[in-house]
């Protein structure tokens, strides 16, 4: 049982010490420059004496004496080394002051992509190669899109950010920043108040047509009717001028049979009488004396 205390106890402090041994170990190697470790997206620069001794732009595990010499004993504590990000940058450039060929203040926001070329440009080069090359976007944008139709800004954005692309690429690339994609994402006027006066201006166009399909739908509306009236008046015209004839042929059909001619007006004369709502009296036949009374209390009602 004191032999398993004992294995677990050494067993312990062995973990614990390498634990923390092992980490100080790497740390210290690296301090004294025998190793790096270069990561992805990265590149790192070593610079002694204000000369550059290594570039290492490859990620992975690299052992400095090997790369650049024994100058890596001495670059980790009398030089420097500059981790930079390789990796692709996007920047965008708010309402860059533009006027228009007929004097309209525009306002120009533009988009752009750029990554590190050279590393040892983008560090001696300039002082703050980003500002410079956002500086010189912003030129770029003024000096190639000014004076250019209003109707040409608002609408052929492709051919604007070609322009300035073609404007910024070669000075950027002395700098060590190689510019990639431009896109020119909006145009807008500066000026509150034009913006104000062209939104009058649209809305009473659009006030205008509006009432102009409105009358127009109305007049057309109009002239369908008035057509279908005529055509109806024409009909109805064409068809009180038969109707006598067709009548009267009608007539002249039933009248060569003389029962059904009888038997015809004695059906309209009943018609006639129910639908004329006066009172029938009926009176049994023979019956002399009923019809003056009856004749005579109808004669002295009111």
């Amino acid at each position: 049982m004191s032999a398993w205390i004992g294995f677990s106890t050494a067993a312990a402090a062995t973990f614990i010490v390498l634990w923390a041994a092992v980490p100080l170990t790497l740390l210290l190697l690296q301090r004294l420059g025998l190793y790096t470790i270069v990561q992805e997206g990265t590149c790192q620069v070593f610079v002694l004496f204000g000369r550059v001794v290594g570039i290492l732009s490859e990620p992975g595990l690299h052992f400095l004496p090997i790369n650049i010499g024994p100058a890596a004993f001495l670059v980790m504590w009398l030089g420097r080394r500059e981790v930079l990000d390789m990796r692709l940058d996007q920047q965008y450039l708010r309402s860059n002051p533009v006027n228009s060929e007929e004097g309209a203040p525009m306002g120009v926001g533009i988009w752009y992509e750029m990554y590190i070329s050279q590393p040892v440009a983008y560090l001696f080069r300039n002082a703050d190669p980003r500002g410079s090359l956002a500086a010189n976007v912003s030129n770029a944008v003024v000096r190639s899109l000014s004076n250019m139709p209003l109707e040409q800004m608002l609408i052929n954005r492709h051919g604007m950010s070609k322009a300035v692309r073609e404007e910024v690429s070669p000075r950027s690339h002395e700098w060590g920043y190689k510019l990639g994609s431009v896109y020119i994402r909006k145009v807008h006027f500066r000026d509150a108040g034009m913006t104000r006066h062209i939104q009058e201006k649209v809305v009473n166009r659009l006030r205008q047509v509006t009432s102009a399909i409105k009358q127009d739908g109305a007049n057309q509306v109009n002239i369908i009717t008035s057509t279908a009236e005529r055509l109806a008046a024409i009909e109805f015209a064409k068809a009180g001028a038969i109707r006598p004839q067709i009548v009267g042929e009608a007539i002249q059909a039933i009248a060569a049979d003389r029962e059904v001619a009888d038997a015809l007006f004695e059906i309209l004369e009943v018609q006639q009488l129910l639908a004329s709502k006066g009172h029938l009296t009926l009176l049994p036949p023979h019956d002399e004396l009923l019809k003056p009374l009856i004749a005579a209390r109808h004669g002295t009602q009111p």
